[in-house]
């Protein structure tokens, strides 16, 4: 026989049996019920006459379908009779569940470990739970009982397997913890709890972040080392390694990063500018944390350097020779020179002035004057080479800084002669009294006897002093001969009756000049070999009224 009775019947309980039958009557009938021997079952015999009686199955002890869900017991039944018979009766007492016991999770708390940057539907944990009962009382569900917002976002729990998986995006940086209520749910109403804790790691997705909380834009290239340039703030996200950052500037630049703060660095001048070699920096100052791969962010200061007059002004020679040729117009420009300051605007701008001091007497502002602004060099009067060959003197550069800086070079002018000069006559010379040089030449002469010699200079120089001569007339032609470069007169043939006392020569004295210049001496030859034979001719030709000079010239004149 078989009796299902629930596990949350109470003890005391009686449950009715099948009576059992005798044939027989009276004595011989059943007498006595046994039954076997159990933990949860007694037997309870009603007797309704001397010789009828029943069995009832009294609960003692409450059922526990989840210790045991069957109970199986032997009912015997034993007649009065003599001998004495008996029958047996199988009794299977099945228990049926009740929900009467709630899920338990497996583990209080379910910590787990995820990176940041898992991808969706990655499994972070699994929750369990486990219920003794059956049916639908062991039938669980799982669900979040209390979680924040952003969490509900982030995580899903299936219901069926307590499955929690990734649907949103992780970011250690937002929250790098998550605690999560869970419970479990039975058919019948009964339920457990326990808590997820999420533990995010740090991957280094967040690249440094550089700040400049103060920049200068220019300093001046005299800013000593160490001058501040700006001030930098860097933050990284991440944690740990991957929070730790670096910054730098290049090497090749003079600049450096100095850490002031925990975050904050200066950037600084490490070494003397120069405007001059390099008018502006683009500073570019990387942050790079120490992850794996590291990631880094930079940024670029732009830096210009301030001019100061650091630098004189510089002649492109150490010194300066010009040539001007002689007589030259008042106010030409003689000659220009340039200096060049590698400054700026004042400082740059550089005003010309002659140093110096005279000019044989007069003084040097009265030949020389300098365009202040061009350097040009103008001639304040016409120069004569004759009188001086040369004029030196200096230029000073001086650049309008503040204190002004300069520089001087020397200047030599060299005078180009001009054929501004004819030859001078030196001999024959003109008597001041008025009469005229006489040479004598003896009648007996030889041919190339040197009869006289003209000399003549010319304040030129060069080839517009080189003199020549020619004999430009004479009273007897190839009678005398004059040397082309001596200036001698000699003669040429020997001397004929026929030929005058007096013989008249007028030579041609000619510089080499472009063009020449010449000038002309006249000499009066006398032929004769005494002078009583001068004398007779003298008085030959001599008029009323004529004397002889004490000198030979003023005889022949008459």
């Amino acid at each position: 026989t078989d009796l299902k009775i629930s596990e949350t019947t109470a003890a005391g309980t009686r449950i009715s049996l099948q009576q059992s039958q005798d044939p027989d009557v009276g004595i011989n009938s059943i007498q006595i019920y046994q039954l076997s021997n159990n933990t949860h079952f007694s037997l309870d015999v009603q007797t309704i006459t001397d010789y009828v009686k029943y069995a009832e199955l009294v609960l003692e002890k409450s059922l526990d379908r989840e210790e045991q869900a069957v109970h199986d017991l032997i009912l015997t039944a034993t007649d009065g009779g003599d001998p004495v018979r008996s029958g047996t009766a199988q009794i299977r007492v099945i228990v049926l569940d009740a929900n009467d016991n709630a899920p338990v999770f497996t583990e209080a708390i379910y910590t787990a470990s995820v990176l940041e940057n898992v991808p969706k539907g990655s499994t972070v944990v699994s929750v369990k739970a486990t219920d003794p009962d059956e049916g639908v009382n062991k039938e669980l569900k799982y669900s979040f009982r209390s979680i924040v917002e952003k969490a509900s976002q982030i995580f899903h729990l299936d219901s069926r397997t307590g499955e929690v998986t990734v649907v949103g995006n992780l970011d250690f940086e937002e929250s790098s913890i998550y605690e999560i209520e869970v419970q479990a749910h039975d058919g019948g109403g009964l339920f457990d709890r326990s808590k997820i804790v999420i533990l995010v790691s740090d991957v280094n997705d967040n690249a440094p972040e550089l700040t400049i909380t103060s920049v200068l834009n220019s300093i001046p290239e005299d800013s000593p080392p160490g001058t501040v340039i700006a001030l930098l703030n860097v933050q990284d996200l991440d944690s740990e390694e991957n929070g730790k950052v670096t910054c730098s500037v290049a090497s090749n630049l003079p600049f450096q990063l100095r850490k002031s703060l925990d975050n904050y660095y200066s950037l600084v001048t490490d070494r003397t500018l120069d405007r001059e070699q390099v008018a502006a920096y683009n500073i570019t100052v990387t942050a790079t944390d120490n992850g794996t791969p590291p990631l880094s962010t930079a940024t670029t200061i732009q830096l210009r350097i301030l001019d100061t007059n650091d630098n004189a002004p510089i002649f492109d020679k150490t010194s300066y020779i010009a040539y001007v040729t002689e007589n030259n117009p008042r106010g030409a420009s003689v000659f220009s020179l340039t200096a060049h300051d590698y400054d700026l605007e004042d400082n740059c701008r550089i005003t010309y002035s002659i140093t110096g001091t005279q000019i044989q007497e007069a003084p040097l502002s009265s030949s020389i004057s300098i365009n202040s602004e061009t350097g040009a060099l103008y001639a304040l009067r016409s120069f004569d080479y004759e009188q001086f060959r040369e004029i030196r003197f200096q230029v000073q550069a001086q650049d309008g800084g503040s204190p002004p800086l300069s520089s001087n070079v020397s200047v030599t002018l060299f005078l180009l002669d001009q054929n501004d000069n004819s030859p001078h006559i030196l001999h024959p010379s003109f008597p001041t009294d008025g009469s005229t040089g006489v040479e004598l030449a003896p009648r007996s002469s030889e041919p190339g006897y040197l009869v006289t010699k003209v000399v003549a200079v010319d304040a030129d120089s060069g080839q517009n002093a080189w003199l020549s001569y020619q004999l430009l007339k004479a009273t007897e032609p190839g009678l005398f001969s004059v040397g082309l470069h001596s200036g001698e007169i000699r003669t040429a043939r020997s001397f004929l009756d026929k030929d005058a006392l007096k013989q008249s020569l007028v030579v041609l004295v000619k510089d080499n000049g472009q063009p020449p210049l010449s000038s002309t001496a006249t000499v009066t030859v006398v032929v004769a070999d005494s002078i009583p034979e001068i004398l007779q001719w003298s008085s030959r030709l001599a008029v009323c009224g004529a004397r002889w000079s004490q000198s030979f010239s003023s005889l022949l004149l008459t």
